[in-house]
């Protein structure tokens, strides 16, 4: 399958499991956040997203880590060949239209420089491949931000046997689900 055609069944795949599990979902998000908590290694700056509703929510983790003084952020993009910046945000400050539809911090707010990115995905592999939404924006942030651990958060449907690869695709270092901890083996 090309990354396309993944993309929809993955994402299918998301939709379906995410309407039969509503009822669910806050237990499955509380037991994923206590996973990423776990595994903090002493992250100063986590940077995060807002989900579009079927995405694993980052929120309660970002409100955890503010709590234990952490600062927080989101990204911030102007348009598709302009890297993807991360500006602090905490739980509760506005948000503003951004491209694309994305809600995002004022454009004036400070940057920051992660060094613990939790990203969504479409779909992930035990290789720690990721497979985004196709535009490339968390790659480049990847790249620009090697030293930055990438931990990718997904229900445990978005997992596929292989996912193919570019050259320019950066591998996450671990992925949290609802159901496990997954990190590559050793």
């Amino acid at each position: 399958m090309t990354k396309n055609e993944l993309r929809q069944s993955l994402r299918e795949s998301r939709r379906r499991f995410v309407a039969d599990q509503r009822i669910h979902r806050p237990a499955m998000e509380q037991s994923l956040a206590e996973r990423v908590l776990a595994h903090l290694n002493g992250a100063t700056i986590v940077g995060a997203y807002l989900s579009d509703g079927e995405e694993v929510d980052p929120l309660p983790i970002l409100k955890a880590v503010q709590g234990r003084g952490v600062t927080t952020a989101l990204p911030h993009i102007t348009d598709r060949k302009a890297p993807m910046r991360f500006l602090r945000w905490s739980p509760g400050d506005a948000l503003h239209p951004g491209r694309y539809g994305l809600l995002q911090p004022a454009a004036e707010a400070p940057e920051v420089e992660p060094d613990l990115i939790l990203a969504p995905l479409v779909g992930f592999d035990r290789a720690m491949h990721r497979l985004g939404q196709g535009a490339g924006f968390y790659d480049r942030a990847f790249a620009r931000l090697p030293a930055a651990r990438r931990i990718g958060l997904a229900w445990s449907v978005q997992e596929a046997n292989r996912l193919p690869t570019d050259e320019w695709d950066v591998p996450l270092h671990a992925v949290a689900t609802e159901q496990q901890w997954i990190e590559p083996d050793a």
